[in-house]
């Protein structure tokens, strides 16, 4: 028995601890996160009327400025278009890409990228206005279609209409606002884009939202995800356990309010090992043994940095629906923290 315990003790004295890689390096050195984001639709990223910048994928990047540099306001935002997105990630003008993007199988193995997870479901929408008759993607054959350069929706709409043998004329523009603004001033007959960037845009961005209708139809299941250059493991690890986080403390019930009194209070051993008072899981990160209760008192969990973005007393009030936890109906759920 004594020699089976002297084996597992050598073999966790063993286990490598993490080593800092070149953007994490990089990070620390210039005490920020350079983080793309779009810049431009509400609920995702864009500054207020004071500058501050908020959104679901702001909040994202706050939370990894707090795990690493142990301050949310370490942060650089980047406004990227879809177009020079990728080009800027992997040429390491930003330290991770959080800007509502699609994961896709060409995207994920082709570009030098890695998705770190998905922080928010949704689809290809198509927005008419409610003037024209059109209730229905059917109706739009013949139609001029307004879309951003770059993005995954307007080869979705594509693919659907000429499946139908139905014919249609793309006009794109390298940003959302400019393709919403064409729209609005009539060069268009129809405007695609994510159906959540499409609610976003009605709630927050025209005079007369009553004026415009989002069709029923959602012609894909798109994972938007936060992504990170290939080519190092430990910020990749800390992306994604920090997403994985923000679900993984909704599912348990950790919020901002509560999360430091947890610490002290806590007996269920999965609760202890997030918090960092049972194992110390940070560390193996590489970083604070209470980087989780760090992040959760900065941003909140998921529901929360949802909530405050897109929910109820937001003027999107966009339903969670597929956006909730499993416990909840929804298709978020985090990973085991053991």
């Amino acid at each position: 028995m004594k020699r089976l315990l002297l084996i597992a003790a050598l073999a966790l004295l063993a286990i490598p601890h993490a080593q800092a890689g070149v953007v994490l390096d990089r990070i620390r050195a210039n005490n920020t996160v350079r983080c793309g984001v779009g810049g431009v639709t509400a609920g995702f990223s864009l500054p207020d009327t004071q500058g501050e910048w908020r959104g679901l994928d702001v909040d994202y990047c706050r939370a990894l400025a707090t795990a690493v540099l142990g301050d949310p306001r370490r942060v650089t935002f980047v406004p990227l278009t879809l177009s020079t997105r990728f080009a800027a990630l992997s040429s390491g003008e930003v330290d991770v890409l959080a800007r509502d993007t699609v994961q896709t199988f060409s995207r994920d193995v082709s570009l030098g990228i890695v998705f770190v997870g998905v922080n928010l479901y949704t689809g290809t929408g198509v927005m008419v206005r409610r003037a024209s008759g059109v209730t229905s993607l059917e109706q739009l054959t013949g139609a001029t279609i307004c879309a951003s350069n770059g993005g995954s929706n307007l080869p979705e709409v594509a693919d659907y209409l000429r499946a139908r043998n139905h014919s249609f004329t793309p006009v794109t523009f390298d940003r959302f606002p400019n393709v919403l603004e064409a729209f609005l001033a009539g060069r268009c007959d129809a405007v695609t884009s994510g159906a959540a960037d499409l609610a976003a845009a009605v709630a927050t961005a025209v005079n007369n939202p009553r004026d415009y209708l989002v069709l029923p139809e959602v012609l894909s299941r798109d994972p938007y995800g936060p992504s990170v250059a290939r080519g190092d493991m430990e910020w990749y690890s800390i992306a994604r356990w920090t997403l994985a986080l923000l679900v993984e403390a909704e599912e348990r019930g950790i919020t901002q309010a509560n999360v430091r009194g947890l610490v002290a209070t806590a007996t269920d051993p999965a609760l202890k090992r997030i918090l960092g008072t049972e194992d110390n899981l940070g560390g193996m990160l590489g970083l604070s043994r209470d980087w989780a209760v760090r992040v959760i008192a900065a941003v909140g969990n998921y529901g929360e940095v949802y909530d405050r973005n897109f929910g109820p007393n937001t003027a999107i009030n966009l339903p969670r629906g597929q956006n909730n936890v499993v416990s909840r109906g929804g298709l978020h759920y985090g990973l085991p923290f053991r």
